[in-house]
């Protein structure tokens, strides 16, 4: 049986960092809002899994996220589940739109589909990534700690204008230089990013006030009236951009 499921982008509509931790990772706080905006992921049981990915470029082979959750999975099932997945990327990678981790969930919810498990995947989802939890269920939610600790709040309809500047930004090198200059509301990772790549701040500067970067970046949103509005916030850009609207939960 083959399930095909949307992987839903998300918005940081703000971004708090708490501290660092004795770990090394972060500690935040932020209000997560799916998108429409979305990759496609196929999978159906095979005799040996593969992996098949279109559209976007995304790492292959075993550095790509969905496989990283599939092997997740099996280590907690304590079997094999050989499955064949297709992806289509739509969403733009190292842009802090969570691309990767919901890819992951998708991988994840997909997998109990098409091999019948009663697993909980919302226990495995954290190990794979940080972001991975909220997408399980999408929707809007408050998430603190390391992105664990998720509090669902209702979902608002909004229309977002996105705009991406072909920039992948390393989570990891963000936060690093986040320990060193530390940043402001509403998203205080801004000027880190633009220290980890002077090209985001250059274009958070050209984009002007009225929009605001999305986790760790290079993706700017910019909320909209409605469909029009983002339409026109876009019609100047020349760069990659796309007209969006917030989503509900999806499990």
């Amino acid at each position: 049986m083959k399930v095909a499921l949307p992987a839903r982008a998300k918005l940081n509509l703000d971004l708090q960092v708490i501290k660092r931790r004795a770990d090394g990772f972060h500690e935040i706080r932020t209000h997560m809002q799916s998108v429409a905006l979305h990759d496609l992921l196929q999978a159906e049981p095979a005799s040996n899994t593969a992996l098949e990915i279109d559209g976007l470029s995304v790492p292959q082979g075993a550095d790509n996220i969905v496989l990283k959750a599939h092997a997740a999975l099996e280590h907690v099932v304590g079997r094999e589940l050989p499955t064949h997945f297709r992806l289509h990327k739509g969403i733009p990678p190292g842009a802090g739109l969570g691309g990767a981790s919901s890819d992951a969930a998708a991988a994840l919810r997909a997998l109990k589909f098409v091999h019948g498990l009663e697993t909980d995947i919302t226990k495995i989802a954290h190990s794979v990534g940080a972001d991975v939890p909220f997408f399980v269920a999408g929707g809007c939610a408050l998430a603190e700690g390391t992105g664990e600790r998720l509090s669902p709040l209702p979902t608002e309809h909004a229309w977002y204008a996105i705009a991406w500047p072909h920039i992948e930004l390393s989570t990891a090198t963000v936060y690093g230089a986040w320990d060193e200059i530390r940043g402001e509301p509403p998203n205080e990772l801004l000027q880190a990013a633009g220290r980890a790549d002077l090209r985001v701040r250059e274009f958070a500067d050209r984009l002007g006030r009225d929009w605001q970067m999305t986790g760790s970046g290079s993706a700017f949103f910019r909320r909209c009236a409605d469909e029009e509005v983002a339409l026109k916030a876009i019609a100047s850009l020349d760069c990659w951009t796309t007209v969006t609207h917030s989503v509900g939960v999806w499990a």
